[in-house]
């Protein structure tokens, strides 16, 4: 599998000439088979410049949203295929107690936050998630609700040889007692990042932010390098940037965070247009 990121910063668009080398874009990431087959992480603004670059002859394109918080969709209604009635977008999704997902992505795609309704796309299917493991082409899917404000779901893709695991907003230290984590069957977000090949994980506050956020679903760096090391992934990287966070704090975490951790894993900075090759693609 080949993984793309086109967006990693979270809550709201930051470009900016001090964005530039970890990007300003909302989520999107691109995962590509062996055989072509791909799905999209979330339809945050990375999304647009995604759908740019796909192939001229992609005919089918699955769109896995973890909720539908507006930094994960804001995209949506930018994604070239969505308007291409020879390519099938299928999109995946959280729906609530009272609503489905088409409902609750129409009150977006509509009048009068978006000129088109959803219902008007050629050739667009909606899908409710978390449900049992499910297969798309090459893919393996599982799903699972995690901690994270409203509907929330997490993922791990296995294709190829290799396995992905996508937890964008997550905040698993809701669990910890006097800094410890607990058994794993406590931590939320555990069997889906268990000894993934590459983990892509929430890492926006800093500890002093984080103390002040407690219960807004997300991670502070240092909690997204314990969790790396707690569920045994082989790669983080951190992802859903706070945007007021610069190009220098943000190396300036992740060097505190490699310091006081200590990893025995490989990390990366989650960068736009970083890419990441695992399974039999990395052997290659």
């Amino acid at each position: 599998m080949r993984v793309t990121l086109y967006g990693t910063r979270g809550s709201i668009p930051a470009p900016g000439p001090e964005t530039m080398r970890y990007g300003g874009n909302t989520p999107a990431v691109q995962v590509c088979a062996e055989n072509g087959a791909v799905l999209v992480l979330d339809a945050g603004s990375g999304i647009r410049r995604l759908g740019a670059q796909l192939s001229a002859t992609t005919s089918r394109v699955d769109i896995l949203l973890t909720h539908l918080h507006m930094d994960h969709i804001q995209g949506l209604g930018f994604f070239p295929p969505l308007y291409n009635p020879a390519v099938e977008v299928h999109l995946w999704g959280p729906a609530s107690n009272t609503l489905s997902l088409e409902a609750r992505l129409s009150r977006y795609l509509s009048p009068p936050l978006f000129p088109i309704h959803l219902r008007d796309l050629p050739s667009v299917s909606c899908h409710r998630v978390p449900r049992p493991s499910f297969d798309i082409g090459p893919f393996r899917i599982l799903t699972a609700l995690v901690s994270h404000p409203g509907p929330t779901v997490g993922y791990r893709i296995e294709a190829d040889g290799g396995v992905v695991s996508y937890l964008s907003d997550h905040e698993p230290a809701l669990c910890l007692r006097n800094g410890q984590w607990p058994g794993r069957e406590w931590v939320s977000g555990f069997d889906l990042a268990a000894e993934t090949d590459l983990l892509i994980h929430d890492a926006q506050y800093t500890d002093e932010e984080y103390d002040s956020h407690v219960g807004w679903g997300h991670s502070s760096y240092r909690h997204a390098f314990e969790f790396a090391s707690y569920v045994g992934a082989r790669k983080l990287v951190a992802f859903h940037h706070d945007p007021g966070h610069d190009d220098e704090m943000l190396n300036h975490l992740q060097e505190n965070a490699v310091r006081g951790v200590r990893p025995n894993f490989a990390v990366s900075g989650g960068c736009e247009g970083a890419v990441f090759d695992i399974g039999r693609g990395a052997a290659r």
